[in-house]
C-alpha cells in the first residue's frame, strides 16, 4: 500500500496533535507541517520529523491530504487552495467564517472529486458512537457543555467554538429542518459571546435545548435525549452512556417498570479515530463520516444562534 502525503498547516495547540496522529498513523507520511510562526512550525516539525515550511503554497500539488487546523478566517482560501490543487481536505470546525465560503468548499470538492471532511471531533467520540443503535424518535434533547475560560478559541464566540459540536450531533441525529429558534447570550470576560442557550424546533416536533459556556468553573460535556418510553444520558467528557428504557409487557412484583444499561468506555483517541477515518475515506474514495455539507449545516445553525442572540430574541430566518 502506497503512503499518502500528508501536511498540517496551523501548528498551534491543535494543530500540534493533528500532525503527531498522521506522523503514527497506518498509510500517512507526514511530510510537512505549516505555520507562519517559526518556533511554532520548528518545534513540531522536530517532534514528528517532518519539514518545517512558512507558506502553504509550497506544498500546492505536492502532497495527498492536509488537515487544516489555522485560526477559522483562514480556513476558506487555504482549503480552497488544496482542494483545487488535488488534494483531499480535512478542515476544522467551524468549517468557515461565512456559508458562502462553505459552499464553495463543497463546490471544489466535488469538482475535483477529493475528500472534504470537517472536523467535528465529537462524532468519533465512543460514546456517542455507542449510542447510536439506541436512539429512535427523540422528542426532547438537552445538551450542557462548559469549560473554562482560556484565551485559546476566542477569535470566535462560544456557539462557533462550542456549541457547534452539539449542534452538529443533534442535526445529524434529528435529520429534519429547523421550524424556529430562540437563542440568548452575553460576553463575559472576551468581546465575543461568551455564554449562549438556544432552543430549536425542528419541523418533526422535536426540541432542542442547548447551552455553551466558556466562563465556568467546571469542565462539562452532556447530552440527555427524551424518547416516549426512554431517556439517554450521553456524557461526553466521561464517556458514559446510561439508557433508561421502558420494559416491555408486564413488570412483575418489585421490579422497576424500567430496564437501566449503563456503558463506560476508555479515554481513547478521538482524534486519531478522525484522522484515520479520513485517511481511509481519502484513500478508498468512500464519503466522510462529517461532510463538507454537515460543516455547512451546523454552520448555518450557528450562524442564525448568534444572529438571534445579537437581536436578542428569536431568529426563524435562514442566514
Amino acid at each position: 500500500m502506497s503512503l499518502l502525503r500528508t501536511a498540517v498547516i496551523g501548528t498551534g495547540y491543535l494543530g500540534r496533535f493533528h500532525a503527531q496522529k498522521y506522523a503514527a498513523a497506518h498509510g500517512s507520511r507526514l511530510v510537512a507541517v505549516v505555520d507562519a510562526n517559526e518556533s511554532a512550525r520548528t518545534r513540531v516539525a522536530a517532534e514528528t520529523g517532518a519539514r518545517p515550511v512558512a507558506d502553504y503554497r509550497e506544498l500546492l500539488g505536492a502532497v495527498d491530504a492536509v488537515s487544516v487546523v489555522t485560526p477559522t478566517p483562514a480556513h476558506h482560501a487555504i482549503a480552497l487552495d488544496f482542494l483545487r490543487a488535488g488534494a483531499h481536505v480535512l478542515v476544522e470546525k467551524p468549517i468557515t467564517e461565512t456559508v458562502e465560503q462553505a459552499r464553495a468548499l463543497i463546490d471544489a470538492a466535488r469538482a475535483a472529486g477529493r475528500v472534504l471532511q470537517v472536523g467535528h471531533l465529537e462524532r468519533f467520540n465512543p460514546a456517542v458512537l455507542a449510542a447510536e443503535p439506541h436512539i429512535r424518535s427523540p422528542r426532547f434533547i438537552e445538551c450542557h457543555r462548559l469549560a473554562p475560560y482560556r484565551e485559546r478559541g476566542t477569535d470566535v464566540n462560544v456557539v462557533l467554538d462550542l456549541m457547534i459540536h452539539d449542534i452538529d450531533i443533534v442535526q445529524s441525529i434529528i435529520g429534519s429542518p429547523i421550524a424556529a429558534l430562540e437563542a440568548v447570550g452575553a460576553p463575559v470576560f472576551s468581546d465575543e459571546i461568551d455564554i449562549a442557550n438556544a432552543r430549536i424546533r425542528f419541523e418533526n416536533g422535536c426540541i432542542a435545548n442547548t447551552t455553551a459556556s466558556r466562563v465556568s468553573l467546571k469542565t462539562e460535556r452532556k447530552l440527555r435525549l427524551f424518547e416516549n418510553d426512554a431517556y439517554l444520558s450521553i456524557d461526553l467528557h466521561q464517556r458514559i452512556l446510561t439508557v433508561i428504557r421502558k420494559r416491555d409487557g408486564g413488570v412483575v412484583e418489585g421490579q422497576l417498570p424500567v430496564k437501566i444499561e449503563e456503558q463506560s468506555f476508555e479515554q481513547g483517541d478521538a482524534l486519531r479515530a478522525e484522522i484515520e477515518s479520513f485517511l481511509d475515506c481519502a484513500r478508498h474514495g468512500k464519503p466522510p463520516i462529517v461532510s463538507g455539507e454537515d460543516g455547512l449545516n451546523a454552520l448555518e445553525t450557528a450562524i442564525r444562534i448568534t444572529r438571534a442572540v445579537t437581536a436578542g430574541g428569536s431568529a426563524a430566518t435562514a442566514p
